[in-house]
């Protein structure tokens, strides 16, 4: 009778952007341990998944592990799998780039291993129906995919031991169905329990085959894994247990399972990922309640398995961030498209293409676009690194389609989907997007000649897990156990931080709040500034390559500070391009609309302000700081500046920013902190800080006032030259 086989898929994988101790951390507590346990058990075979931005890493590094990858690959035990080279979403991708994604690992690992993939890891398991073709199109023979996505179509449980074929406008591909009974069973349950398993599958599935796909980072780098795999032998057991029961129980390579099975049929799966995946994707209040329903009927598989989340482009719904750094990226990707097209030497053309298109590639790494355990959008350090290539690569496609050293382009268009319309602005020294349905606010700015974006921060919003942080500060002890199934609090106090935005962290976002408001009420986001003013939707009056002009008139019955008099803001952003420099400044005028008759406003008194939200990332290293005359602080700094001038320096980025508002009373600085959910546990992250430029206005009946803010910024070397 033939064996019954296991099929192992693991995967690795580390973000672009990662800190080189944190691979390292993971190298040796992970990568390394687990490839040595496996070639002390040659009867143990496995498919191997490393993301290419990985592979670069790994050959940097430590290139010998590269060679016995090499040699256990050489002697069978191992199978290289490809996928896209820097671990994309493919369906957020164009089709050219999905393309170019996997062949540039496929190229790699022919280069460095002499054999081109059969098979290719799906970023997160994202499926949807057009991928049969994409990866049929790209060479791809096979993927992996969760059994999810097979109960969702309406296979039974005991139809996911064998493979199917998937198709899509003729181009097919082999799917294997990873099994979630397996991801939970590998590492976290005894091997007993584990062996009990497969028998079971082997006894009601005679002759065909189980197959799980998952990290092999859990295999050591998840909290307690190291110490549960390698120092207690969980590891060393399994192999030893899989070799022991050869006589009924053989692993094999995931190309090697297919070629010699036949496929079971057709699978037409619907869009999916993994259970976690789907669940993380819903916003927060549907999130809770299909959670509840999930914990409800979690002992009824027969109804559990009809319970499906959402699917991952949500993420885009969910998250504005995420939604503008994609669109960003497709931004780039256009205009890359549009240099393709262009006429002209075709050897130096066909330089700039390669260099913008790696930058390109390597800024549609997945990790940044989405949030849930793993994901890294709330990790400022990973969102960083994508927008840092996004503006290194459209610096270079900008230069060579303006075709001249000093050019200064506006474009009004809908840049982020949502139906409404953005002014970009570009020049060699900055890249500008003006939201005006969001208050007339700036949504991004971008110092070019050091490729650094200066917003980027998070609105802190209620997320499902909160309810959990209180749970977490109470909870010790520790145990081995899937991410999925941990709660902890990296510190004490993470509840303390529980605060929620009313608007997102745009720049120069005008509120208009009472004068018993404080730096107290600020800093925990209770200032009850006006909602029309502060987030309203601005007419966009004028608009050149440099600059924009907007305004808003507040209708009847508005919240206004004051009484709820009517007020029109207008608002001009000028942008002064200079070399390895630029500024950008902020007038805002309060007058009475022309609708008011003359004499029906009183006096009014109450405070305005223009806040500034900026990233410079670390909040408490020497190089990063906040100075102002004859004091200096950390970027974590809570507090007032009595002047009207303040300056952020991040010497590692190379950027200053100067601000300046003549004639405020005072600055406010707080940071911007969230508490998110990761696989260490809840912990708190520096968003960016939030300034506040505030000046008192007495307005007298029938007249204006006006403030102004202005931005300066330069790279931080040439600053401390000049001071």
């Amino acid at each position: 009778m033939p064996k019954f086989q296991l099929v192992l898929l693991i995967h690795a994988h580390q973000p672009i952007g990662n800190f080189d101790k944190v691979i390292e951390q993971t190298y040796v507590h992970a990568y390394l341990p687990f490839i040595e346990c496996l070639e002390r058990h040659p009867g143990v075979r496995a498919g191997l998944h490393y993301s290419g931005c990985l592979l670069e890493w790994l050959e940097t590094h430590h290139p010998e592990y590269l060679t016995r990858l090499a040699a256990m690959a050489g002697r069978g035990q191992v199978e290289l799998v490809g996928g896209g080279f820097y671990e994309p979403i493919l369906i957020a991708i164009s089709p050219r780039h999905q393309r170019e994604q996997i062949r540039r690992l496929s190229d790699f690992l022919f280069a460095r291993f002499g054999k081109r993939p059969a098979g290719a890891w799906l970023a997160e398991r994202v499926w949807e129906p057009q991928l049969p073709a994409v990866l049929a199109d790209a060479g791809v023979q096979y993927t992996l995919v969760d059994d999810s996505h097979f109960l969702s179509a309406g296979f039974e449980p005991d139809q996911l031991h064998g493979s199917y074929i998937a198709e899509e406008l003729g181009r097919a591909v082999r799917v294997l169905p990873g099994l979630q009974s397996l991801r939970y069973l590998i590492p976290f349950r005894d091997v007993e329990e584990v062996m009990a398993s497969l028998r079971a599958s082997a006894e009601a599935h005679p002759g065909c085959m189980s197959a799980m796909g998952d990290d092999l980072e859990k295999f050591g780098g998840w909290p307690h894994t190291w110490e549960h795999c390698y120092r207690d032998g969980w590891l060393e057991r399994f192999f030893a247990a899989l070799e022991t029961n050869a006589e009924w129980l053989e692993v094999v390579l995931p190309a090697d399972a297919l070629a010699a099975t036949a496929p079971l049929g057709r699978a037409d799966l619907p869009t999916a990922s993994y259970t976690e995946m789907m669940e993380w994707v819903l916003p927060t209040g549907v999130r809770q309640r299909f959670h509840a329903v999930r914990e409800e009927f979690s002992g009824r598989p027969d109804i559990s398995r009809f319970l499906r989340g959402g699917f991952w482009r949500g993420f885009f719904t969910k998250y504005a961030e995420a939604n503008l750094l994609h669109k960003k990226m497709l931004r780039v990707s256009a205009k890359l498209e549009r240099l393709r097209r262009r006429r002209g030497d075709r050897e130096s053309r066909e330089r700039t293409i390669q260099a913008i298109s790696t930058h390109l590639l390597r800024a549609q790494c997945n990790d940044a676009y989405w949030h849930g355990v793993f994901g890294g959008l709330y990790s400022p350090h990973l969102r960083t690194a994508l927008w840092r290539e996004l503006v290194s690569a459209e610096t270079r496609a900008d230069a060579a389609l303006q075709r001249k050293t000093d050019y200064h382009a506006a474009e009004r268009l809908d840049f982020d989907a949502d139906g409404r319309e953005e002014v970009e602005m570009v020049s060699p020294e900055f890249a500008a997007l003006i939201k005006p349905s969001d208050g007339g606010t700036l949504a991004a700015l971008d110092f070019r000649p050091r490729s650094v974006t200066l917003i980027n921060s998070m609105q802190r919003r209620v997320e499902a897990y909160h309810s959990r942080v209180h749970e977490a500060a109470a909870q010790s002890g520790q145990r081995v156990a899937s991410i999925h199934e941990l709660t902890r609090a990296k510190e004490e106090g993470l509840e303390r931080l529980l605060r929620y935005d009313r608007w997102p962290r745009h720049a120069f976002r005008l509120l208009l709040f009472s004068r018993q408001k404080s730096h107290a009420d600020y800093e925990t986001l209770r200032l009850e500034e006006s909602a029309t003013f502060a987030a309203g939707n601005y007419a966009i009056t004028a608009c050149t390559a440099k600059s924009a002009t907007l305004a808003m008139e507040a209708a009847p019955g508005a919240a206004i500070p004051d009484g709820g008099r009517l007020l029109q803001a207008t608002k001009s952003l000028t942008f002064g391009p200079a070399s390895n420099r630029f500024s950008v400044v902020c007038k805002t005028e309060l007058s009475e609309p022309k609708s008011v008759a003359p004499g029906a406003n009183h006096p009014q008194q109450f405070c305005a302000g223009v806040e500034l939200v900026l990233n410079l990332l670390a909040p408490n290293e020497p190089d990063r700081y906040f100075e102002y005359p004859g004091n200096r602080h950390p970027l974590a700094w809570n507090g007032i500046v009595p002047g009207t001038q303040i300056i952020a320096v991040d010497e590692w980025q190379d950027v200053a920013v100067e601000l300046n508002a003549p004639n405020a009373s005072h600055l406010w600085v707080a940071p911007i902190e969230t508490v998110s959910e990761s696989e260490d546990g809840f912990e708190r992250v520096y968003q960016g800080s939030q300034i506040l430029a505030v000046w008192p206005v007495d307005r007298a009946a029938g007249s204006a006032w006006n403030g102004e803010v202005s931005l300066t910024v330069t790279d931080a070397r040439s600053r401390r030259k000049l001071s």
